[in-house]
Parts: C-alpha cells; structure tokens; sequence
C-alpha cells in the first residue's frame, strides 16, 4: 500500500519512520511513505502557501491553490483514484475497525492541514474523507497521519515480532471487542507487590480466565459502553455476565 503525505513539515517524519519496530513496514514498502510539501508547488520568491482568513480574526489559512497543484503532481504520480483524507476536528473518529480497514487498502493521500486550517474550496473540491483523534485540537496533521501509519503499519504482516501480537490488542475483535488486561514480568516481587498467583500458576485456563476477567472488569469500568457491544453482539459466555454479575 502507498501513502502520499502532504505536509509542510516533511522533516517531521524522518525519525517516525526510521524507528522502532515499524520501520520494518515502511524499510521494506509494505507501507510505502512518500512525502510531498506544498511549497515546492506555490509561486513566487516566498512559496507563499497560507494568507490571512476572508472575513478577519486570529491566523492564517492554508491556499487552496499549492494544494491542488501538489495533489495533481500526486495524481499524476500513482496514476489511480486512491482517496483523499484530509485530518481535522470535523472529521470521524479513528477507531479499530477503521484502521483494519486501512490496513487492508491501497492507501491514500492524507492532508496534513496547518494554522487555522484549510481554504474550504480545496475541501468541497478533492477530500473524500476527514478523519479525527478525538475530542482536541492538535497543531497540524503531522501526529495524527503518524498515528494513522502506525496503527496500520503494526497490522501488517512481519512487522512484529509476534504475530500474534496485535491480536491481543485492546478493541481487537479477537478480544471481543474489550480493553486489554494488565501485565507483569520478572521479579515477581518488586517494591512490596507481587504479581497475581494466577499468572504464575502455570495452568492454562487459570490463566485465561484471570486475563478475560481483568479485561471484563477494567471494560466495564472505564469503557462501559463497550461491555454492551460486546453483549449485544452475543460475545459474551455465562462466565462473563456472571462475573459482571458479581461486581455490581
């Protein structure tokens, strides 16, 4: 899959994407990154690329004009109709499903907006999709394009160490949908406090059962709204709702 990265700030993704275990991802082109800049598309001696907003107030707003011009040298480039994904408060929340979703996909053009954000004609014109973090307002697209790439990157195959291992993450189906459960490592004394007998039992389904309890009661805790879309898909078995049970 290839990415195409607009942004005023290419240099900010050197470091991401040549650590950590992700890297393998893109070293290898399983996920191909390729950085674009609208200055290199804006005219004049200053490769003016933002001005002040129409109507007045605090800021400057990205022009709609480098934008274009760097999305057809794109266009012109990958030669296909991947989308445009352009990141901002308005957007929908990324979630799981959302990034299995990517990760199974061509790719995509992603918009790193700036200042007070971009000319809304570029938007009505070529994004065919917002994308948002949450609930908060970040400088620039450059950390939520990273977090994108590296939440697909890890589902890619070989990029792990363990295979397995993003089956065991929080939100993953294969978890039900739940949050994950907590986790310990050697000494199994440390500071005063122990590690839970059950993990150092050695008996498989004492195991299992002591993590799928944790993660039903850190779920119903904090997340509760996800206890219900687990139960309402009938991903829950007698020994869960009898341990819900329990802690009411």
């Amino acid at each position: 899959m290839r990415f195409d990265l607009i942004t005023l700030f290419p240099e900010l993704f050197a470091p991401f994407l040549e650590s950590g275990v992700t890297r393998r991802a893109y070293e290898g082109k399983l996920v191909d990154v390729r950085l674009w800049s609208p200055r290199d598309f804006a005219e004049g001696n200053y490769r003016r690329v933002d001005d002040r907003p129409f109507g007045g107030g605090p800021g400057m707003v990205m022009m709609a004009e480098p934008l274009a011009r760097c999305l057809a040298a794109i266009r012109s480039e990958r030669q296909d109709s991947a989308p445009v994904v352009l990141f901002s408060p308005v957007g929908q929340k990324l979630d799981h499903a959302g990034v299995e979703a990517w990760s199974a996909s061509a790719g995509a053009v992603l918009v790193c907006g700036r200042y007070e954000g971009i000319d809304q004609r570029f938007i009505d014109a070529h994004v065919d999709l917002q994308i948002s973090l949450g609930d908060f307002v970040l400088s620039g697209g450059e950390i939520a394009a990273m977090a994108l790439l590296d939440a697909v990157a890890r589902l890619q195959p070989g990029v792990l160490n363990d295979e397995g291992s993003h089956q065991l993450d929080s939100f993953n189906p294969a978890l039900d949908g739940l949050l994950d459960c907590p986790h310990y490592t050697r000494p199994e004394q440390w500071q005063g406090r122990s590690a839970p007998a059950e993990l150092l039992s050695g008996h498989h389904a004492q195991v299992e059962r002591w993590r799928r309890d944790r993660r039903l009661e850190i779920t119903a805790s904090q997340r509760p709204e996800l206890i219900e879309a687990a139960r309402a898909a009938g991903r829950l078995n007698k020994a869960d709702e009898a341990f819900l049970a329990k802690g009411q």
